[in-house]
């Protein structure tokens, strides 16, 4: 992995795949805990003609884990895809995020709308408009943060498992500072969205069948796709499915 030395004097570890194709380029943000390693079965399929861009968000993988938690956020995540596109001489992508990271690429279109070209959303939300949802989501959110402090396991999720991070004290910090919601402007956002967008759910992804649902809906023009036996990481789970539905879309731009 190579490394991008942020402002803040933290290091992200990010890889450019096929650097040098002509095709507009694809972002792959990973989601929390994850990795991207999660990748690993799409990057081939995605970079035939086209540079595709993978990285760790802060405290995961092979990037920097602060222990100053102001050091972790949306915004500075927003402000750190940016980076990276710059870094791969990128004016425009398509931003391609399962779960956190869909989150982070819809915030990302929120700040930065003339940088996107396509949206791809895979088990992923829009996040909360009523505060009582949001503020149950925090308090999930907090209890995630206490469970790693304290070295509980639970059974993890494909995209978790083929994680390896070299700072795993990390997790707790990146929750608390980039998982937290405080408004709802990336839910309000949405009716905004002008570009192809294609909404990936797995079929057994219990917990966002109903945010693929509201994302489809709310979207305008938006495609929605759900990939029988798949769960909470369809890419991982069936990633020929996954991989010719993106190719799809990228064919629009």
């Amino acid at each position: 992995m190579n490394r991008l030395p942020r402002p803040d004097g933290v290091e992200l570890a990010f890889r450019v795949h096929n650097s040098q194709a002509a095709g507009v380029p694809v972002l792959l943000t990973h989601g929390f805990a994850a990795s991207a390693d999660m990748w690993g079965a799409n990057i081939g399929a995605l970079s035939v003609d086209r540079p595709v861009i993978v990285w760790d968000q802060r405290g995961h993988g092979s990037s920097d884990a602060p222990g100053d938690i102001s050091r972790y956020g949306q915004d500075i995540s927003v402000a750190d895809m940016a980076a990276l596109l710059d870094t791969a001489g990128a004016g425009r992508a398509v931003l391609c995020g399962m779960s956190l990271g869909g989150y982070l690429s819809l915030a990302f279109h929120l700040a930065h709308p003339e940088r996107v070209a396509a949206l791809v959303l895979v088990d992923t939300g829009p996040g909360y408009r009523n505060d009582e949802a949001r503020a149950k989501w925090n308090q999930w959110v907090e209890r995630t943060a206490t469970r790693l402090e304290a070295g509980a396991s639970r059974e993890p999720s494909p995209e978790v498992a083929r994680a390896a991070h070299l700072h795993p004290e990390g997790l707790p910090r990146a929750a608390r500072g980039s998982m937290v919601q405080s408004d709802a402007r990336v839910i309000n956002s949405l009716p905004t969205i002008a570009v192809p967008t294609l909404v990936v759910v797995g079929a057994q992804d219990i917990d966002f069948l109903a945010a693929a649902n509201y994302l489809h809906r709310r979207i305008p023009n938006a495609r929605k796709l759900v990939v029988d036996d798949a769960g909470h990481a369809a890419n991982m789970d069936q990633p020929e499915t996954f991989n010719t539905a993106v190719r799809e879309l990228l064919e629009q731009v």
